[in-house]
């Protein structure tokens, strides 16, 4: 009985660890700074998550720099999160020049972050599909679902500003 109990504690332990350091991993943009996305208090936050490697991401660049036009000058700020794997070994590999080339080859008027190991904003917003777009109020908090999936005929950038007109 004890043995399992310390089994039990290992496993609660680890799993707390974990949920604790992936709620404190900030992104970093591509020259290497840390952004707590998080941390913005007093702005509204619109995450474009994508992948260069996507072909539909360049359409998800379209509708992010449409919403950054639109709330230029307001208290948002847009970020276009990259997703593609930053171990040279995986077959998502994009080095930060690589990404770099794609936002400027799509006109990305946004920062680009990088998420540290490809996957943890996915799993930290409950993102099942890229692209996908993730609205944040000002206090950091999740405002509603995750925007999924890209439809050409469908115009993304309506619902998610219906979302953000009411948070400011």
């Amino acid at each position: 009985m004890k043995t399992y109990k310390t089994v039990f504690a290992v496993v609660l332990l680890t799993f707390a660890v974990s949920a604790i350091t992936l709620a404190q991993t900030p992104l970093t943009s591509l020259d290497g700074a840390k952004v707590d996305i998080q941390a913005q208090h007093g702005k509204v936050v619109i995450l474009a998550i994508g992948a260069s490697w996507l072909p539909l991401s360049g359409k998800q660049i379209d509708y992010t720099n449409i919403l950054a036009k639109r709330y230029a000058g307001k208290n948002v700020v847009v970020y276009f999160v990259s997703t593609d794997s930053a171990l040279p070994k995986s077959k998502n590999f994009a080095g930060n020049e690589d990404i770099r080339k794609f936002g400027a080859s799509n006109k990305l008027a946004v920062t680009i972050l990088r998420d540290p190991d490809g996957s943890a904003t996915l799993k930290k917003f409950s993102v099942d599909e890229i692209p996908s777009f993730v609205v944040l109020d000002k206090e950091g908090n999740v405002a509603g679902q995750p925007f999924g999936g890209i439809d050409p005929k469908y115009d993304i950038t309506v619902p998610i500003s219906k979302v953000v007109d009411k948070l400011l």
